[in-house]
């Protein structure tokens, strides 16, 4: 096990290290206009500013599907509106948190590996393009992998610690219950995670008729957690499950977007046996460089044998959870409307590619194990024969990264293509919407921002200047009469302000009209309603 000393000097140089591919990344990533190249990123920062910049700012802001942790961390920073508009308010906290993952994958490790073992469990998880990418954006793979890594950490930690420190124990377990908690509001698989991580703590101690007041203290926090997400979807919309059958879930979408009679909607609708191939296949391609796939697959394999029946390894067994990915989305690709799509088969698409890297890490520990195994084989050998077999190792890591990057990491290439169906639209609207308000300043807009929140940030207006779908009895209102309600309208063709547009179309004046190929055609209006005059002469 790492010493203190050791932790020190082996934990800063790890942090140092990966601050400077963090660093490197952030750089490209800004070059490259990237931060805010998938939607879903563009989303969550909206949901973090609109908790404090809107006509109803509020906790019922936070909305009914995406749990509410990764809005509250990106909190700070939205309130520079700089950052919000720029990406800036996601890189920092999700660059932060791949810095804990690298020392937490390092320091797991550490605790059953030599030093050149962990070192390379480390950099396969470092270098990775894909996660290199991510934690320069506000998608919550990076707090959610930093929030597994840490749990599985401090389990391996308790479990070591409960035969002679109990009340370090005590302690642990109380930071292995707020992890959870925090796993369970970022992620649905954090619900998952929480279930079998703590049950087995509670079988642990049962067995040992350790079960202590603390112990139940702790599991009535670790079960609130999701009794706090029920209570909160059943008051603010009505429905203790609004977030799996409401009509911004998955479920909801999927039947939206489906043809009836045109077969399955996405590879694996209901065949748990496909959908485990599209998994397992997307966090390969989102591991290594595809003529490597089958490879890594052999080590990764040696890896998990050579650390369940080749040494003695206390406490590895809790990092089996690290293999938690594989079955929750195998279920969720066929029964939870979650569809993945890869560029190798069909559809030949890339869609929800980045749900592969939650296996990284697991991946990542196991090559440490493979080259551990190696190494001890030939521990008896020559010095400079064991130079000649490590550094080729090291020499892997870095050609699997450049090839990579090379072919171009599925997640940035995926959030490229997300943002082609968004570029003509940021390029066009925010520059009419300036020229609109410049006539009619303070003037607000009738907008459903969940189609592009980017419009209003590239607008250079706040959130409040808008009304939108997150101002519920204000929103219902100016949709009632949008010539009153508001001094301009933005209605893209068939959503709600469309409709209500061509229910009340009195006073409405078109002054631009915009197309992109395959999107909804937009139209902007100006109010010429006597009552938007005369709010604009006082």
């Amino acid at each position: 096990m790492i010493s203190k000393t050791k932790f020190r000097i082996e934990g800063s140089i790890v942090l140092i290290t990966c601050a400077a591919l963090s660093a490197l990344a952030a750089y490209f990533s800004w070059r490259l206009h990237a931060l805010l190249n998938y939607g879903d990123a563009v989303a969550h920062l909206h949901i973090a500013r609109r908790l404090f910049d809107s006509h109803q700012p509020g906790f019922e802001q936070l909305g009914s599907v995406w749990l509410p942790v990764p809005h509250i961390v990106l909190l700070p920073f939205v309130t520079v509106y700089a950052w919000w508009a720029n990406g800036i308010a996601g890189l920092i906290p999700s660059s932060l948190t791949y810095l804990v993952s690298c020392l937490a994958l390092y320091l797991l490790a550490r605790k059953w590996m030599a030093r050149i073992p962990a070192s390379i469990a480390l950099l396969f998880f470092a270098l990775n393009p894909n996660l290199l990418y991510l934690q320069t954006t506000a998608m919550t793979e990076p707090l959610f992998l930093c929030e597994i890594l840490c749990t599985v950490l401090f389990l391996v930690e308790w479990r070591m610690a409960l035969d002679e420190a109990p009340e370090r124990c005590q302690r642990l377990q109380w930071v292995i219950a707020l992890l959870l908690v925090a796993a369970i509001l970022t992620r649905y698989d954090g619900w998952i995670l929480a279930l079998l991580a703590w049950t087995a703590m509670g079988m642990t101690l049962l067995r040992r008729d350790q079960l202590t007041r603390g112990f139940w203290l702790a599991s009535a926090v670790v079960v609130a957690a999701p009794i706090f997400w029920f209570a909160y979807n059943a008051i603010a919309f009505g429905d203790w499950l609004a977030f799996i059958r409401g009509p911004y879930s998955a479920k909801a979408i999927e039947m939206r977007t489906m043809t009836p009679g045109s077969g399955p909607p996405h590879p694996g609708w209901h065949n748990p046996w496909v959908a485990l191939l599209f998994y397992v296949k997307s966090a390969m391609l989102d591991a290594t460089c595809m003529s490597w796939g089958s490879t890594m697959v052999i080590m990764v394999l040696l890896g998990v044998r050579w650390a369940l029946k080749d040494m003695d390894r206390k406490g590895y067994r809790w990092s089996l959870l690290l293999w938690l990915p594989v079955p929750f989305y195998a279920y969720s690709v066929a029964w939870g409307s979650v569809p993945i799509f890869i560029p190798i088969w069909w559809p030949h698409s890339y869609y929800n590619t980045r749900y592969g890297m939650e296996l990284l890490p697991a991946f990542a520990l196991s090559l440490g194990f493979a080259a551990h195994g190696v190494i001890r084989v030939w521990q008896k050998s020559r010095l400079s024969f064991r130079i000649t077999l490590i550094a080729p190792m090291f020499l892997l890591l870095g050609l699997n990264a450049m090839h990579m990057l090379k072919e171009g990491p599925l997640t940035y290439i995926e959030g490229t293509k997300n943002v082609e169906s968004r570029r003509t639209y940021e390029a066009t609207i925010p520059p009419a919407l300036r020229a609109a308000l410049a006539t009619h300043p303070g003037g607000e807009v009738l907008m459903n921002s969940s189609y592009n929140p980017q419009l209003i940030a590239l607008t250079g207006i706040p959130l409040r200047q808008t009304i939108n779908e997150g101002d519920f009895h204000t929103w219902e209102n100016a949709l009632s009469n949008p010539a009153d309600r508001a001094a301009f309208v933005l209605a893209f063709d068939g959503d709600q302000v469309d409709q209500a547009v061509h229910a009340h179309p009195a006073n409405l004046e078109l002054i631009g009209r915009f197309s992109a190929p395959w999107q909804p055609s937009a139209s902007l209006y100006r109010s010429t309603s006597p009552a938007i005059n005369k709010a604009q002469q006082r």
